[in-house]
């Protein structure tokens, strides 16, 4: 690990509270909306978001929301739980443009990801569907770590990956000598996400060293967004999955994607938390 990018990790923002306030209350099922409204209410730029993305022309609603009470309600905890880690996500993506970072498309790569990681976790009695979504969502947030604070060499990464044709992961490590999903591990260990879910995002490109359910889901359901053209930057290379990812998911990525049905409405979804 370079003391660059270390150092990086460290001047990293921490990992919002009121998110993490509203990620354990929709975990706990005696949580009540009121419990819900309270956090959200201390937090304006959670609230401004919540009304925003409840009034907005996606839901269609005839008569405006102005309550975090009734957009809570409307919306409902799942969604509300999404939208406050989107928040969180967005908050962090980074300003300098001589990366040629484009947030919006990273951000809707890695919320398709993170829905498609909860519909495949829901089929496996063992997976925690709650941290199968946060690992999707945050599966590259080494690359926004890399983007902020070494914006030369990630531009050159993202050129390498199109002129040579290899995964844009492969031509970071190139460039940096470093793979980014270390880098998005260390992070997550900063913001003290449970272990489980930072071995997955450390091991993102080496399944068959964390054989879990959740790295198999977070794995299949990065290959299945940049499959539907929700990738983010670098040469798409569509590989069968690995062995151990194929055993636990019960098929191969075109069985996989085919049995997951319509997946409009949640790419949809996808699409209006990434751009608020």
């Amino acid at each position: 690990m370079s003391l660059r990018l270390a150092a990086a990790v460290e001047q990293m923002p921490a990992f919002p509270k009121s998110v993490q306030k509203i990620l354990d209350l929709t975990r706990d099922v005696a949580c009540s909306p009121k419990d819900l409204v309270q956090v959200i209410d201390r937090d304006p730029v959670v609230t401004v978001k919540v009304l925003r993305v409840v009034n907005s022309a996606y839901y269609g609603l005839a008569n405006q929301i102005t309550s975090v009470d009734h957009a809570v309600v409307f919306l409902g905890f799942n969604t509300i739980k999404n939208l406050a880690l989107s928040i969180a996500a967005i908050g962090m993506l980074p300003h300098n443009q001589l990366a040629g970072f484009d947030g919006q498309r990273y951000l809707l790569h890695s919320l398709s990801t993170a829905a498609i990681a909860r519909q495949l976790a829901q089929r496996l009695p063992d997976a925690d569907v709650h941290d199968c979504f946060i690992a999707g969502l945050l599966h590259d947030f080494g690359k926004v770590v890399v983007a902020q604070f070494m914006p030369t060499e990630f531009r050159r990464s993202m050129e390498l990956s199109l002129w040579s044709s290899r995964p844009l992961h492969v031509a970071l490590f190139e460039v940096i000598r470093v793979d980014h999903a270390e880098v998005g591990a260390m992070l997550a260990e900063k913001w003290r996400f449970a272990s489980n879910l930072v071995e997955s995002i450390r091991h993102l490109h080496t399944p068959e060293q964390c054989d879990t359910d959740m790295l198999a889901c977070v794995f299949a359901a990065n290959q299945i967004s940049q499959r539907l053209g929700l990738d983010y930057g670098g040469c798409l290379v569509d590989a069968p999955l690995p062995a151990t990812v194929e055993k636990r998911l019960g098929g191969q990525i075109d069985a996989l994607q085919a049995s997951l049905g319509d997946l409009g409405p949640l790419l949809n979804e996808s699409r209006l938390f990434s751009s608020f």
